[in-house]
């Protein structure tokens, strides 16, 4: 029998308030500073603090202090009313960030019992490793998933990204653990110097492999098709009131309307921001006719909202001449409490009818992933909002798309970080699916985004205009649009198998004895 062993205490407040620090530091890998060459050594400072002593404690610790920089935007819509809801910010970032802490903290425990309690360092700390990389696949499937932040995310803005083609978001994450714990895990300081020098050497392999598939000459498309992406910047706090609604649309019309460049071709499509109609689909008086006349025979994918009886949708409709409805898609992946309040249809079952979306309080989910048939144009995959954070969404899909439309209202999320973040993982999908992206915002950022992630053609946050660009070509199905997350997911069972029977040794059981 192994011998009993004491649980391990709570760390010192210094130690904890180190390690949320640190935590903070690894959020500067995140978009908009992508600092990488700080967050990596950060999580390896993470690690080693966590490896000596309660990593559970410590993984709490770090990964609250994480959560507090990187998602500090969470704080923005409490202030488009602040007035009525501000007082929950604080509230609400405290439990983001309480929950981002705890998904570590599991992490961090978990993989410190696969080592085992009296397991060497290095052990230990490729344990924390492997334990977080599992918490971030955790987080991206459970309770219908939150895969923003993710440790792999800090090389988005680096060739490294360019591996997110073969091995997705969670196989980033997991060189990204991996290169940190190593060296972490020394006890010595020439041994650290080693293992680091070998990480280095990792990525830098994954660097110059990614360049040089960034360097590789691009495919042509057998017809050119030009999108216009219309950014009419309404601001969330006017974008509903009635003295402000109607000009914004007169402003959408007016971009809409407006002449291509000088020698540049006129739009094949034009795109609309996410909720940019300020009229109901089923109800829109003039409004779809006002569309069609300035688009001047022109398809539109207009983002709007309709209702079907009880029921709201946050749809994208594709406006044809005449303001005909062409093809319709609803929103699949709704926000959690932001579009809807979980269970809320069950709760109604028992007379609590507030938060259910069959009694009109919230948006109604759509069937699902589906293709839009434009024609020439090809089968984009259409993504409204949130829905672009989701890889398996996209794997979802009933076939691969020719590429992805993503119509999005991030003004919601203020000018500091939460835009960046979301299109950086924009540009993420375009590299895991080997498609181009089209993303139309209403406050910013529109992009033209090629199957590599590049940025071809861009419109800034905070301004009114148009992104006339062409769509560039795809690229054939990559690895990952073919396989998705469980070669990696097999992977990481198979490395925490190895983990484990390997610390048998240093294993010793928790539980008290019997009296």
């Amino acid at each position: 029998m192994p011998a009993f062993a004491r649980a391990p205490r709570r760390p010192g407040w210094g130690r904890l308030a180190a390690l949320a620090a640190l935590g903070a530091v690894f959020a500067a890998g995140q978009a908009p500073l992508g600092a990488w060459y700080l967050a990596l050594p950060a999580l390896g400072a993470i690690f080693a603090l966590g490896a000596r002593r309660a990593p559970g404690w410590s993984g709490f610790a770090a990964g609250f202090g994480f959560g507090l920089a990187a998602l500090f935007w969470i704080v923005e819509p409490f202030q488009v009313e602040a007035e009525v809801y501000g007082w929950m910010a604080p509230f609400a970032l405290v439990a983001m960030a309480a929950g981002m802490g705890a998904f570590w903290a599991a992490g961090f425990g978990a993989g410190a019992r696969l080592a085992g309690v009296k397991a060497p360092l290095w052990l230990t700390a490729l344990g924390l490793g492997l334990g977080l990389a599992a918490s971030d696949a955790l987080r991206s499937y459970l309770f219908t998933g939150f895969p923003w932040a993710l440790a792999g995310h800090i090389w988005i803005a680096t060739p490294v990204a360019q591996a997110a083609a073969t091995i997705g978001p969670l196989g980033l994450g997991l060189v990204t653990v991996l290169s940190a714990a190593w060296p972490a895990g020394a006890r010595r300081a020439r041994a650290a110097a080693g293992a680091a020098l070998v990480a280095a050497l990792g990525l830098g392999a994954l660097w110059g492999a990614g360049a040089l598939r960034l360097a590789a000459p691009e495919p042509e498309r057998a017809a050119p098709v030009q999108i216009r992406l219309v950014q009419p910047n309404a601001p969330q706090d006017e974008k509903w009131l009635p003295e402000f609604r109607l000009d914004f649309f007169y402003r959408a019309l007016d971009l809409t309307a407006q002449d291509a460049a000088p020698g540049a071709p006129a739009p094949d499509l034009i795109v609309w921001p996410e909720t940019s109609a300020p009229f109901l689909l089923d109800r829109p008086g003039d409004g779809l006719s006002m569309v069609a006349e300035a688009a001047a025979g022109t398809p539109v994918a207009l983002g709007i909202q309709r209702e079907e009886g009880l029921r709201y949708f946050n749809s994208l409709a594709m406006i044809g001449p005449g303001g005909t409805v062409d093809a319709l898609y609803d929103k699949a992946h709704l926000v959690p409490f932001g579009e809807y309040v979980p269970f809320g249809d069950l709760a109604a079952r028992f007379g609590i009818s507030a938060f259910a979306a069959q009694e009109g309080n919230g948006y109604s989910a759509g069937p699902g992933p589906r293709l839009l048939d434009l024609g020439p144009l090809g089968h984009p995959l259409p993504l409204i909002c949130y829905e672009a954070v989701f890889p398996q969404d996209i794997l979802a899909a009933p076939a691969r798309p020719d590429w992805l439309l993503q119509i999005t209202n991030d003004a919601w999320f203020g000018t500091l970080a939460g835009p960046w973040q979301h299109f950086a993982l924009s540009r993420l999908r375009a590299i895991e699916f080997g498609l181009p992206l089209a993303r139309a915002a209403n406050t910013g950022i529109s992009a033209m985004i090629d199957a590599k992630g590049r940025v071809t053609a861009s419109l800034g946050l905070g301004r009114a205009g148009v992104v006339d660009a062409a769509l560039p070509a795809a690229l054939p199905a990559t690895l990952y649009a073919r396989s998705g997350d469980f070669p990696v997911l097999a992977l990481l069972a198979a490395i925490s198998a190895l983990i484990y029977l390997f610390g048998r040794k240093y294993r010793v059981d928790l539980t008290p004895p019997q009296v």
